[in-house]
């Protein structure tokens, strides 16, 4: 009994000063009572939680360097690089729609540059974007970057591997970069061949103490290739069997790539000189991964990163201006829909005034708590008159965001909280109306191969239902 006391008294100090620290930290008074009700009812569960994954880093030594070298890095290399001619010539002819109004924000909150030398090419699905990579990493002549959340010993993966060490044996450089936790699978046998033939690979943020580093929580969920500095490709897949549709429990893996030719792969190859730099301490700053380009094109891209070192939550606010700027239509595609406040009421008030809101989303859970979490915002939105749409073909898993056929945003960003606040993510903002066209021709597609959802049918749902989506609420802002 004596020690079931202490453990007692140890658990309540424990929650006191936990709680304290929580709440000098100032987050989202959301978040904030989130976490204190979690380590109130849930102690033993509670405490754990937050020194695995709740605690505050965004102010830590280890992202203000990260921070300041990012700076000093994008100024070096991008001040005299990017070609800003037509860039009055844009503000003058769209004072006044949503392009106006997401260019100066991106620019300002993100340190993102608007670059016009572009082509831009939208890629549809896994065999299509794997084809393309591939393809990109084959004519390799200098170098080749390349930064996955998600790196899995699958028939691609090996294809990827063995493209990789051809191309070091080739004598061309060749980096990469993995998150700890998303590829957490690989190993020893999938990397050590690599390294052998030359290539460089590093892990991004390990975790070594899993009691106690809450390192987990902030993850590496870009998926960037550059290569040669002309060549780049972001979006929503990662290197897995899964997205060729070979899954056997979600089946048919409906997703969207990108690549992009021109000067947005500057900025695209600074994020990964800059995240190189953070898991290897080694600045790569030769202009030759900066070539000249020539001309591909006229299409106005800003390629726009986020995460934890940053000041401002980037993406959450050109998410936020996106659809807060729309007149006509703001057309969504997403696999998780767990947003804050914020997004929620700007969906919600885009609805009411008449603005056309649709969101896609999957019918089929890869997460489950996310998946009722997600299910719990129908209510509200549809009564506002936003329109949802659930994919029946298999699991949707691409991250789009379309406003009044002029944007189309094609990331690695979700619609959730640890999206948005808590990974590392980037995104191309794309300011073109034939791209756009595209993109949307393929969401009405997508469209038909799903089932809309209304609300009289979604309040018949069962009590169970609406138990599991209270309960995942709860959880909503810790997701």
């Amino acid at each position: 009994m004596v020690y079931l006391g202490v453990l007692i008294g140890i658990f309540a100090v424990t929650v006191i000063v936990l709680s304290i620290i929580i709440l000098l930290e100032n987050r989202n008074p959301t978040r904030t009572m989130a976490w204190i009700l979690v380590l109130i009812f849930l102690p033993g569960i509670g405490i754990f939680l937050y020194l695995y994954i709740g605690q505050n880093h965004r102010k830590k030594k280890t992202f203000i360097k990260k921070r300041k070298q990012d700076y000093r890095v994008l100024k070096r290399l991008l001040d005299t690089q990017i070609t800003f001619t037509q860039f009055g010539k844009f503000f003058k002819k769209n004072f006044n729609d949503a392009r106006a109004k997401m260019v100066p924000l991106i620019l300002r909150n993100g340190d993102a540059p608007i670059t016009f030398n572009n082509e831009v090419k939208i890629l549809k699905n896994g065999a299509q974007t794997f084809t393309e990579m591939l393809k990109a990493i084959e004519d390799a002549r200098d170098h080749v970057h390349m930064e996955y959340f998600i790196i899995k010993d699958s028939e691609i993966g090996r294809k990827f591997q063995r493209a990789l060490i051809q191309k070091a044996k080739d004598g061309i450089e060749v980096r990469l970069i993995y998150d700890a936790v998303g590829s957490w699978q690989l190993k020893e046998d999938y990397l050590e061949p690599m390294r052998k033939a030359g290539v460089q690979v590093k892990e991004f943020l390990p975790v070594t103490l899993p009691f106690f580093g809450s390192r987990l929580n902030y993850r590496n969920h870009r998926k960037i290739l550059v290569v040669d500095g002309k060549v780049g490709f972001t979006g929503g897949i990662n290197i897995g069997d899964e997205y060729l549709g070979r899954d056997k429990k979600l089946g048919f893996w409906r997703d969207t790539h990108v690549k992009i030719l021109g000067e947005a792969n500057y900025v695209l190859q600074t994020i990964f000189l800059k995240d190189w730099y953070f898991v290897s301490n080694e600045e790569l700053e030769d202009q030759r991964y900066f070539p000249r380009q020539g001309y591909q094109g006229e299409k106005g891209v800003q390629i726009l990163s986020s995460g934890p070192d940053m000041y401002w939550h980037t993406i959450q606010q050109a998410y936020f201006t996106a659809i807060t700027a729309a007149r006509k239509s703001v057309y969504i595609t997403t696999p998780y829909l767990v947003p804050d406040e914020g997004i929620l009421m700007a969906l919600k008030t885009a609805g009411l005034r008449g603005v056309d809101v649709r969101i896609l989303l999957p019918s089929v859970a890869d997460h489950r708590t996310v998946f009722w979490a997600s299910k719990s915002h129908f209510k509200e939105l549809l009564e506002a008159g936003v329109k949802i749409y659930q994919y029946q073909k298999g699991f949707v898993h691409s991250k789009i965001i379309m406003t009044d056929d002029q944007v189309t945003s094609i990331g690695t960003a979700n619609f959730d909280n640890r999206s948005l606040e808590l990974n590392f993510e980037v995104n191309a903002f794309i300011y073109d109306e034939k791209i756009t066209k595209r993109v949307k021709g393929d969401f009405f597609e997508d469209l038909r191969e799903s089932k809309r959802i209304y609300l009289e049918e979604y309040e018949e749902r069962s009590t169970i239902s609406r138990l599991k989506e209270s309960l995942a609420r709860l959880f909503s802002p810790l997701l």
